[in-house]
């Protein structure tokens, strides 16, 4: 399912976030978006998700154009076809670590405690299924986020700086779970991201600035 942005707009007031912001993530694509801070990478990206609004231009999902979507309409997409994986984690505290990576599917009405246990493993949390977000390190907590992003095989998937808060070898871990997905499953992803390690892996680096985008 191919993600398409035509000439996306975002302002605060008078000031422009960014304009003029075209790019189309094909099926199976991995296309990683970087810039200086504060031109508004995360931004875009949850306007990707539905997640924000924007005053001018489009966005479409498999022909969808997410825009005209409503707030249930959107969220029933969002829920369906998109796994993002915030940098805050946003896990929450009161359920455990199988609970939350098994949250996508039980807002589907399709749980599969099979496909969770699978998560665990590869994320390598296996055996710890039964803990509380609290009890866990930040690595895990973010290894936690990614799981549940990946548990519903989404068609889109998001990643906002997924290894900011890793160590190098648990970040290019977490590229590795983020790349088989969109491999195996030919997920479009796009990864917001600092790190030239992780730009590196992707098909495509786009740089964002204030006036658009252009190929890196």
């Amino acid at each position: 399912m191919t993600l398409t942005v035509e000439g996306l707009a975002k302002h605060y007031g008078e000031s422009a976030v960014f304009e003029n912001v075209s790019l189309t993530v094909a099926p199976g694509e991995f296309v990683a978006i970087v810039g200086e801070s504060g031109v508004g990478k995360s931004t875009l990206l949850n306007c990707m998700a539905g997640l924000d609004t924007w005053d001018a231009g489009r966005i479409t999902h498999d022909g969808t154009d997410i825009g005209t979507l409503g707030d249930e309409a959107r969220a029933l997409w969002r829920r369906k076809h998109v796994g993002f994986v915030f940098q805050a984690f946003h896990v929450l505290p009161h359920l455990d670590v199988a609970q939350n990576i098994a949250l996508p599917l039980m807002l589907l009405q399709q749980p599969d405690a099979a496909r969770v246990t699978h998560m665990l493993d590869a994320v390598g949390l296996a055996g710890l299924g039964a803990r509380l977000p609290q009890q866990l390190s930040g690595g895990q907590l973010q290894r936690v986020a990614i799981a549940r992003a990946l548990v519903h095989k989404p068609s889109l998937l998001l990643a906002d700086e997924p290894t900011g808060n890793l160590d190098p070898g648990t970040a290019a871990k977490v590229l590795d779970l983020l790349l088989a997905q969109n491999r195996e499953h030919g997920s479009a992803l796009v990864l917001v991201t600092h790190s030239e390690a992780a730009a590196a892996r992707a098909d495509r680096v786009l740089h964002l600035s204030a006036g658009g985008i252009v190929q890196g």
